[in-house]
């Protein structure tokens, strides 16, 4: 059987939203290698699910740091960032009235480039002007209307709020179609030439609702592991 011929995968047996790592329950497993059997070989490869949540003090901070982190090494970042809290404040004294309090020189100084250091300003601004939630509210908005409002912050894309909502919220159906190593994942998993377009492997993740978080995960772990690894289907 191909990739193309899976049916949709039928709604998890349980009774309330559950986020993650907790809501990859044996249930859950079952149902996901029901609705697409290659998950099968791909979680017995890979073990078991480990993902671990990085905490939400606050989205400022978050989206802050993510802005920073763009395209840079980590450790590089990691600095940059460091200093951009020596001059804001740390934990909850980070506060986008003091980000915007200070001249631009001094957060230039921290290693920010121009468009980072307008990407971090307008940010804050949006943050003041409630653009960009609170924490409470945060956490009781869907993943569509996160997309939507954390999007308009520049420098902050579709990709980066999905990062946010997997690994700070630990929502657990975000499929991030745009990642290089969720594409390459499903290449080596099926054992394709190439990988999947956006839009197609979109179409193919919907059997893996409403666990696409889980799936996702998976898939980074397939894109560390070589190519070959994985037999092609039978009529690929």
């Amino acid at each position: 059987m191909g990739p193309g011929s899976m049916r949709p995968m039928p709604r998890a047996p349980v009774s309330a939203p559950v986020l993650l790592p907790d809501a990859f329950t044996p249930a859950v497993r079952r149902a996901l290698v029901r609705a697409d059997p290659t998950l099968g070989k791909l979680f017995k490869t890979v073990g078991p699910f480990r993902m671990e949540l990085s905490p939400l003090h606050s989205p400022f901070e978050a989206l802050a740091h993510s802005i920073v982190y763009q395209q840079l090494h980590g450790r590089a970042a990691a600095t940059i960032f460091g200093r951009v809290c020596e001059r804001v404040g740390k934990g909850k004294a980070f506060t986008p009235q003091k980000l915007l309090a200070l001249p631009d020189a001094t957060l230039r100084e921290a290693g920010l480039s121009a468009n980072k250091l307008l990407a971090m300003q307008d940010l804050a601004r949006k943050t003041v002007d409630g653009t960009v939630p609170t924490l409470a509210r945060v956490r009781r908005m869907s993943d569509a209307d996160l997309i939507e409002h954390l999007t308009q912050v520049r420098g902050i894309g579709q990709w980066t709020v999905e990062m946010l909502l997997i690994f700070r919220l630990g929502r657990p159906d975000i499929l991030p179609v745009d990642d290089f190593g969720v594409r390459k994942g499903f290449m080596v998993l099926h054992g394709l030439k190439e990988q999947p377009k956006p839009k197609a492997l979109l179409a193919y993740g919907e059997r893996w609702r409403p666990y696409r978080s889980i799936v996702s995960w998976y898939l980074w772990r397939a894109a560390d592991l070589p190519v070959g690894t994985f037999a092609p289907p039978e009529d690929s």
